[in-house]
């Protein structure tokens, strides 16, 4: 690929039978990409709903010269469906220096993408930044924060004041920022990358179907160098969950559980991805024991079995194969 003369953003939209949202989402990115060098790229993510060939009329009916659409030919998840879409660059085979990720359900508000450029213009050092999120009703939702560790699945098992208390610099969602703050990851719904970072990286771990896989790139970013920094300024409107119905969920899915397990294992280790489930379940009786005789947290059904089961699964599956590292189930 050949490099553009002036730094240009490539906005990539991943849509997973949700038309209609993915093109809400790509006409308030068009807007805000006004000004700026760059395309628009749409993901279908193998939707077998017909939305790819309505995205396509679309487009083409609505005249978004800026805006290409391509079939991915497989659902391999939030981080898969990305990394083809950066992979196919700019139009005539231009190489973006930016990567503005964007959800079907995220809407960009006025600046919030030149927002998240400029900065990374002015810090060479800062290598992913995010946006402020907010639902319809305009409140915040969480966006920014630290990595996860063996301390914080302890503390937000037991959701416990003096626990957390104690273990409060472990907890892993940050309080809102209200400036521009350096953080260990963001949500994913609005994130801009330098295409550098996508290069160094190799992009997202496809081994994680969905969730995690901004965790991981930020983390892997961040021990590269690249530090993540949230940008309230930058405001964005997410409605949240639409693709994957988790709102709706009664069961905490496999994937949640593999995603999970993955990222221990290949960040920390398989003995700290085991230390991490036991401290859940430790926290997690410390909880059950304080809410005797009351209502349940509100976890999905069956939570605790389920983690435990699907980590001593996994533990068999690679005794059986013998070797240490984690197989998705």
């Amino acid at each position: 690929m050949k490099q553009v003369t002036q730094p240009s953003v490539l906005t990539v939209v991943l849509n997973y039978r949700t038309p209609d949202l993915t093109i809400r989402a790509v006409e308030a990115a068009l807007g805000e990409m006004e000004g700026l060098a760059g395309a628009i790229t749409v993901v279908d993510n193998d939707s077998g709903d017909g939305s790819y060939e309505t995205l396509v009329k679309l487009v083409q009916e609505r005249g978004w010269n800026r805006v290409r659409v391509f079939q991915s030919g497989r659902n391999g998840g939030y981080g898969a469906g990305n990394n083809f879409g950066i992979r196919q660059g700019l139009p005539e085979g231009l190489v973006p220096d930016f990567v503005y990720i964007l959800n079907s359900d995220a809407f960009p508000e006025a600046g919030a993408i030149r927002v998240l450029k400029e900065y990374l213009q002015a810090h060479p050092s800062v290598g992913l930044a995010g946006s402020r999120l907010h639902g319809e009703d305009c409140v915040y939702h969480q966006t920014a924060f630290r990595f996860p560790t063996f301390f914080s699945e302890f503390e937000s098992a037991a959701a416990t004041g003096p626990i957390s208390r104690l273990l409060r610099r472990y907890i892993v969602p940050l309080p809102e920022p209200l400036e521009a703050q350096t953080v260990d990851w963001m949500a994913g719904a609005s994130l801009m990358l330098r295409h550098q970072v996508f290069e160094e990286t190799g992009g997202f771990d496809e081994r994680f179907f969905l969730y995690f896989e901004e965790t991981d790139l930020s983390l892997r970013a961040k021990r590269l160098g690249w530090n993540s920094v949230y940008l309230p300024q930058s405001r964005v409107m997410h409605i949240g969950s639409v693709s994957t119905g988790m709102k709706s969920w009664k069961r905490m899915p496999a994937f949640w559980f593999d995603s999970r397990l993955w990222y221990f294992t290949k960040n920390h280790g398989a003995l700290y991805a085991a230390t991490a489930t036991v401290a859940y379940v430790a926290g997690a009786t410390i909880s059950k024991l304080r809410r005797l005789g009351r209502p349940d947290d509100g976890q999905p059904e069956h939570f605790l079995k389920d983690l435990v089961s699907h980590a001593l699964r996994c533990a068999w599956h690679r005794r059986i194969a013998g070797h240490g590292s984690h197989e998705s189930t």
